[in-house]
């Protein structure tokens, strides 16, 4: 066996799980580990922040649906990674990120950025709640084995992140050890789910008069959206996604009708509170897709009866109660209930289908909605901004948006085609993600175009990572629609107190940022900045031929409640209580 250092044990483990890029930033907490990279083919990215690194992973993931390493040093290095842990945590999405941690005999010692008052190297505790495992390697003959479980742990089951603390002296100490073959340790199938339990949800399927479907980004993450697509199409069932599994079927196809909750479609909350029967695939039922569990808003469950599908036992009847519960993988029990429903009932036809015809009538409606919005008032909305946005993307191009306003009107009202060509956080609504994500998505699928759309309060959480595109010369458009502020948030003010009680999310325009300055001593040499919206769609045209980081600041309405989302259904939030 060869004698390698514990770095030399992470760079070969991390080849032979063929991951393409170690991306992070150096500390004197992790130098040991980041030089054995000198000889090693995994590429390593450098961001300028370590939320940056964490995110260009996610994003990568999202892409690709394989994980990337990061590497962070000890102390603050290693909890600037704690936000976009929790961002892939929740949206589940696999990654290993390596910490530093202090040298063994010093441990509890106090050392230069430990954290020592409550257990010696307590690091790990702050990523306890935020990654599915939490390792230590105390002993670098031990490491080749946290390694196998850490990836494993990150790509089985559910994914997620997971973080391993690697002491400086693991890091730099040598052993003779085996690397082992990730494959031995792997599932080589896939859980299908209880035939029971599938004969019973399909006899529901075949006999139901109005069935919806809601993929969730556990359809996305099982690759599932061929098998969706076919259930549906032998159902002339609509299709409901939540915003995580955007892109499971494409929006032009004729029974997808949008998106239920808060932000949903009108056909999406109207079919899904009335259907008899919902499939719930992959998804959790949260509060913003479910318009806070307001009977009758979104969904009606009961009455309506809920075939559950989830991977994580932990999710299925958490929010609705399940008339059947299946636990498995989402591709391979969609296809079990493909194949039970076919056995139950022919292809339904169109002709003379009053509910595909609704179908039909609702979704249009809905798209009049849109498509009203679109004007040439100067200055623009955000939606007309990203009808500008589809018109210059080709089918096949991915878009990222993080939280606030321009992802409110990017899930519902952006049309995507494909899978994994919508990019953006979810449940954990991370402002700033998409400035570093794009760049991830990019490296996963360097021949597709990639445009990052951030509100100007979103971009200036994580600009710095534009130096990272640079200098790697990844080739992504970022999209900054300006309108001076925090205003997803101010919108929520004005609407639960009044005007005259906004504070603390207007930008003063005196102090106003110039982006076009900004990106161009960033050394992007493509920067422009748009009032007319009839200038926006050539511009965005250009700037995603262009070869090399592109930057495009679009003036928007700061004002109108045009800028953000249609607002179909509800969002329960907390009110202050008063004498009144």
């Amino acid at each position: 066996m060869p004698t390698l250092t514990g770095g030399e044990i992470i760079a070969e483990y991390l080849e032979k799980e063929d991951v393409e890029y170690l991306v992070g930033i150096p500390g004197h907490g992790s130098t040991n580990l980041l030089d054995a990279f000198n000889e090693s083919d995994v590429g390593v990215i450098q961001p300028r922040h370590e939320q940056g690194a964490v995110h260009l992973a996610d994003g990568y993931a999202r892409a690709s649906g394989e994980p990337l390493a990061v590497f962070t040093s000890i102390g603050p290095g290693a909890t600037n990674t704690v936000t976009g842990a929790a961002t892939a945590y929740v949206d589940s999405i696999p990654m290993v990120i390596f910490t530093g941690a202090p040298q063994t005999h010093e441990y509890g010692q106090g050392i230069l950025q430990e954290l020592d008052r409550q257990k010696p190297g307590d690091f790990p505790s702050v990523m306890e709640p935020v990654t599915k495992r939490s390792f230590v390697v105390r002993d670098v003959e031990r490491l080749p084995r946290v390694l196998r479980r850490a990836f494993q742990t990150a790509v089985t089951g559910r994914p997620g992140p997971v973080h391993v603390d690697v002491p400086m002296d693991v890091q730099g100490a040598a052993a003779d050890v085996e690397i082992p073959d990730p494959e031995e340790t792997r599932t080589h199938s896939r859980p299908g789910g209880d035939p029971e339990s599938v004969a019973e949800a399909a006899d529901l399927l075949a006999e139901a008069d109005r069935p919806v479907i809601v993929p969730g980004g556990g359809c996305l993450l099982g690759e599932a959206w061929d098998e969706v697509q076919a259930l549906a199409d032998h159902l002339k069932a609509p299709v409901i996604p939540t915003f995580q599994a955007k892109g499971i079927i494409p929006e032009d196809h004729e029974l997808f009708v949008g998106y239920a909750g808060w932000i949903g479609s009108t056909a999406g909350n109207e079919l899904a509170s009335n259907a008899d029967v919902v499939l719930g695939i992959g998804c959790r039922f949260s509060d913003l897709h479910t318009s806070s569990f307001e009977q009758g808003v979104s969904f009606e469950i009961p009455p309506s009866k809920l075939i559950h599908v989830d991977i994580d036992n932990t999710e299925i009847g958490k929010n609705y109660p399940v008339e059947v519960g299946i636990l498995g993988d989402a591709k391979v029990v969609t296809d079990q209930l493909y194949e039970a429903v076919s056995d139950r009932v022919s292809e339904v036809p169109t002709e003379d289908n009053e509910y595909y015809d609704e179908i039909q009538r609702l979704w249009a409606e809905w798209q009049e909605k849109v498509e009203a919005r679109h004007t040439n008032d100067v200055p623009m909305s955000i939606s007309r901004a990203l009808a500008s946005l589809r018109e210059a993307l080709p089918r096949e191009g991915m878009v990222v948006s993080s939280a606030g306003q321009p992802q409110e009107t990017t899930n519902p009202e952006f049309p995507v085609y494909e899978p994994r060509t919508n990019i953006s956080c979810g449940g954990f609504s991370t402002m700033g993600f998409g400035v570093s994500a794009a760049i991830g998505a990019k490296l996963a699928e360097p021949d597709r175009p990639v445009v990052d759309v951030e509100g100007d309060g979103s971009f200036l959480m994580c600009n710095q990572e534009v130096a990272c595109a640079v200098e790697h010369d990844i080739d992504v458009t970022w999209l900054v629609v300006n309108n001076n502020g925090w205003k997803s948030i101010r919108n929520l003010q004005v609407d639960k107190y009044g005007w005259d009680r906004v504070l603390n999310t207007e930008f003063d325009q005196e102090s106003d940022v110039d982006f076009v300055k900004m990106a161009e001593a960033f050394s992007i040499d493509f920067a422009e900045r748009v009032v007319k919206p009839e200038n926006l769609t050539a511009t965005l045209e250009e700037a995603i031929e262009y070869d090399g980081p592109a930057f495009v600041e679009a003036v928007v309405e700061p004002d109108n409640p045009d800028s953000g989302a249609i607002i179909t259904g509800e969002w329960d939030l907390a009110d202050l209580e008063t004498d009144d």
